[in-house]
């Protein structure tokens, strides 16, 4: 059995003492704000040579969603399963994130998440003391799993707010121009008021008589 960290460490600070259901249960919606309002080519931009795009960040945990589902389950039901490790760029690469849109990739990942969820919930407490022999970390409990991929979720969210912040800040707001106007106006008043004042010795208008209502 190979040694390994029960819980990567910038998993587990990355989730802190945060429920991991509920941060696996917020993570999509998460996701979803972050994305908003940038275009398809904006997510597909790299932030560097062999650095991941927003849309295969997404991509990635998709694709990850789909086989913490196969490990929970085989780890719920059978004694110290295997759990093979898999190559996340390989699959980044080669499962056609480039032909889906950004959209289709997060639906993907909202209905992976419900899924798996869904049988979170329903399983049994001793369930989760239940270890998987992975081929990288070695024994791990499905507890531990859980914990793990909330904090990774964290992880790739953060990832995706410094990409989004560093290739696309948001725009300073233009100066509102009513302030100018109102000011140039002011500055007009003293000459409008001096032409307008009465000349010394000049007799002032007779005042009209009110109406009465």
């Amino acid at each position: 059995m190979m040694a390994g960290p029960v819980i990567p460490e910038r998993y587990r600070a990355a989730l802190g003492d945060d429920d991991p259901f509920l941060a696996m249960f917020e993570a999509p919606q998460a996701l979803r704000k972050l994305l908003k309002g940038l275009t398809e080519k904006q997510l597909s931009r790299r932030p560097a040579p062999g650095k991941w795009s927003i849309k295969e960040i997404v991509a990635h945990l998709a694709d990850g969603e789909v086989i913490l589902g196969s490990r929970y389950r085989l780890v719920a039901a059978h004694e110290k399963p295997a759990i093979a490790a898999y190559d996340q760029d390989l699959f980044v690469e080669r499962l056609g994130a480039d032909a889906a849109s950004a959209e289709e990739l997060v639906a993907d990942f909202e209905m992976a998440r419900a899924v798996n969820l869904g049988l979170l919930v329903r399983l049994p407490d001793e369930a989760f003391a239940r270890v998987g022999i992975h081929s990288e970390r070695g024994e791990e409990s499905l507890g531990t799993m859980v914990a793990m991929y909330a904090g990774h979720d964290r992880v790739h969210l953060d990832q995706i707010e410094t990409i989004r912040t560093g290739l696309f800040p948001p725009k300073k707001k233009a100066r509102k121009a009513a302030p100018k106007a109102a000011a140039r106006s002011a500055a007009r008043k003293p000459a409008a008021a001096k032409r307008a004042a009465p000349k010394r010795g000049a007799k002032a208008p007779a005042k009209k008589a009110a109406k009465r209502k």
